[in-house]
């Protein structure tokens, strides 16, 4: 049986990065409806970063996307995040919104539309020796929509340039994060659509370079926590992007769609040393909360992996490893199912309680008068987020 002790321990140490994205203004490709109270400035990100680790206790860190969250100073944002108790975490990229990368960015045919392309990951370097970032988060929204527009073989070519331009440019602590998404917005060929992509670049870069998993980015029925434990296996998982999708990738909350997967994947991480901070996982966040309010639906994301985390931390070895040995199908499934069975929300609370915090994460939150001090205000100025 699992030593629970050693279970809360893995709870109390478990961290979670938090989009600052995730706290503006952001949803799907139709429509962005606009909140009272969202942050307008970086800062006001941070602050309500804040907010989320004061209530859970395990989201100390926060990532950036630029140029969202583009400021004159790095090195200040970096100190205003110490102040809050926070740290900045990864630098995203962005090479998808600029009108010059609608044939792509660093697969674009055009040497300069390419150059223009790296010097924005390089700046993102930059901002990485600024803020003292460990990650650099890379994903590339190149690709084609009809056969024949490109050649294919050639992109891969001009990535892999570009990726071993910004491999070179790394520091000795800073590692890239390659992510895949099988379709969207290139509807015929994607540039890096799937695990396998990611993972031939890392390897030829060499071990600054890993693979992130987007939990959103899979084809319907994909096993997904096969991809976590082969990437584990040949120490090439650098992170993970968590959020959910029904039909194809929503960014929603991650566990909304199907919290028995998220507990697999959860499984798979924690057999494989994946939970051990050695490990260098870095578990992310990557949400567009549209129609919820932002700080409740980032809590109660956070809340989801604690959850599924403790089921799996739950889950008995021994029995589950014997009834394997022995061929036993049904038992073995049987030891998985009683530990995603088991109700770990008291669990939690006491884990919370033990570290001061209140059991009830949403409802301290509710009860703080928080979001009514920002809708009051944060009146004026332009809400940070993209439109749709």
């Amino acid at each position: 049986m699992p030593d629970i002790t050693a279970v809360r321990t893995a709870l109390a140490d478990q961290r979670v990065e938090t989009p600052s994205w995730g706290y503006g203004n952001s949803g799907t490709r139709f429509k962005v409806f606009a909140q009272p109270g969202v942050p307008r400035t970086p800062r006001e990100k941070l602050e309500d970063a804040a907010k989320v680790h004061e209530f859970t206790g395990v989201t100390p860190r926060v990532a950036l996307h630029i140029p969202w969250d583009k400021v004159d100073d790095y090195a200040a944002l970096a100190a205003h995040a110490k102040d809050l108790g926070l740290e900045l975490g990864a630098v995203n990229a962005n090479v998808f919104q600029d009108d010059s990368y609608k044939l792509g960015s660093v697969c674009h045919p055009d040497a300069a539309v390419r150059r223009k392309a790296l010097a924005h990951l390089m700046e993102c370097v930059d901002i990485m020796d600024a803020t003292g970032s460990r990650d650099l988060k890379l994903w590339f929204a190149d690709g084609t929509n009809y056969p024949g527009q490109d050649d294919i073989t050639a992109r891969q070519d001009r990535l892999a340039e570009a990726l071993h331009a910004v491999y070179e440019r790394l520091g000795e602590d800073q590692r890239m994060l390659l992510e895949y998404k099988f379709f969207e917005p290139a509807f015929y060929t994607t540039d890096v659509p799937d695990w396998g992509t990611a993972y031939a670049h890392c390897l030829k870069l060499g071990a600054k370079a890993q693979v992130v998993v987007d939990t959103g980015h899979h084809a319907p029925g994909t096993n997904i926590e096969f991809i976590v434990a082969v990437l584990l296996r040949e120490g090439k998982l650098g992170g993970f992007d968590f959020n959910s999708r029904f039909y194809a990738d929503d960014d929603l909350m991650v566990g909304a769609a199907d919290p028995f997967q998220l507990f697999r994947i959860l499984h798979e991480v924690i057999k494989n040393g994946g939970l051990a901070p050695a490990a260098g996982v870095a578990f992310m966040l990557d949400q567009c909360h549209n129609i919820e309010a932002k700080i409740p639906a980032i809590i109660r994301s956070v809340m989801n992996v604690q959850e599924a985390t403790a089921k799996a931390l739950l889950i008995d070895d021994e029995a589950l490893a014997a009834a394997q040995a022995e061929g036993d199908v049904l038992a073995s499934n049987a030891v998985l199912m009683d530990a995603y069975n088991t109700d770990v929300r008291p669990l939690l609370a006491q884990v919370r309680e033990e570290k001061g915090l209140d059991p009830d994460p949403i409802a301290a939150y509710r009860a703080s008068g928080w979001q009514e001090r920002i809708v009051a205000e944060r009146v004026g100025g332009e809400q940070a987020g993209w439109g749709a």
